[in-house]
């Protein structure tokens, strides 16, 4: 199989000893220490990657599959025949034909999959969520709005409302249009894609997400999957721009 590369350089992050980062007596980053406290709550405030699992089980396709980050037996819910055609079409296109192979978004839960940093910043009424792979964003609203009653431009991210539950940061989202993939192995959703994630800062250095997928129009009942997080201390995002795309041309020549 012919490895697709979409044109983003790798990082070259930046170094730089935060203010205010728990440190052990040598210095370095205490990942262990207490989570940072703001307004009652954790501070979900960081910089963070996410963890791959352990050990995939079918590494064929390059990229995050779904069913690697769920608990045992591990498998996606059943699809509907629809979705079921189109999943099994991109499988055996080894994942040809993804959105990022165009500069287009990775979205909700694949963008929390692959392993490059997002950086999240908590401010009154809004939570961002900046993502360094491609330099997208997310908002998600915390005044206490309800989602929109008529949803006008369904988004790659959707509109995300968040709020706390105990110590556990929830993001409910609807709103998403049909393009987006649910992971590079291909899993599909439709415009009915509805996600809640659930974000719980362990400790200074480690997070958790539980992500709730709901699409009635996919799937025959709504699974969640776990991500883990870890904090990247002393560094910063940087720009990353998807331009001039043209790798994907080649590699599909080649499978022919």
């Amino acid at each position: 199989m012919p490895v697709i590369c979409t044109g983003f350089a790798s990082a070259q992050w930046l170094k730089y000893p935060v203010p205010g980062t728990p440190r052990t007596g040598d210095g370095k980053p205490n990942l262990s220490a207490p989570a940072p406290i703001r307004d009652g709550h954790p501070d979900l405030t960081g910089l963070w990657a996410s963890i791959a699992p352990a050990a995939a089980r079918d590494q064929r396709i390059t990229g995050p599959n779904l069913k690697d980050y769920m608990t045992p037996p591990n498998e996606v819910p059943p699809m509907l025949p629809g979705a079921e055609k189109i999943f099994q079409e991109r499988v055996a296109r080894d994942g040809g034909g993804r959105p990022s192979e165009s500069c287009l978004p990775h979205s909700i839960p694949d963008m929390m999959l692959i392993t490059r940093p997002l950086q999240i910043v908590q401010t009154p009424g809004r939570t961002l969520i900046l993502y360094e792979f491609a330099t997208r964003f997310r908002q998600v609203f915390t005044d206490g709005r309800p989602h929109p009653k008529e949803i006008v431009y369904p988004a790659w991210f959707g509109y995300s409302i968040g709020k706390w539950e105990g110590n556990t940061f929830a993001v409910d989202t609807v709103g998403f249009n049909d393009k987006s993939w649910l992971d590079d192995w291909g899993h599909p959703h439709t415009d009915a894609l509805h996600t809640v994630e659930r974000f719980r800062r362990i400790d200074f250095g480690h997070m958790t997400a539980d992500i709730t997928v709901d699409d009635p129009k996919s799937y025959t009942k709504p699974f969640t999957i776990t991500v883990n997080f870890r904090l990247l201390p002393d560094t910063e995002l940087i720009e990353d721009v998807c331009e001039n795309e043209k790798d994907s041309a080649h590699s599909s020549r080649q499978k022919q």
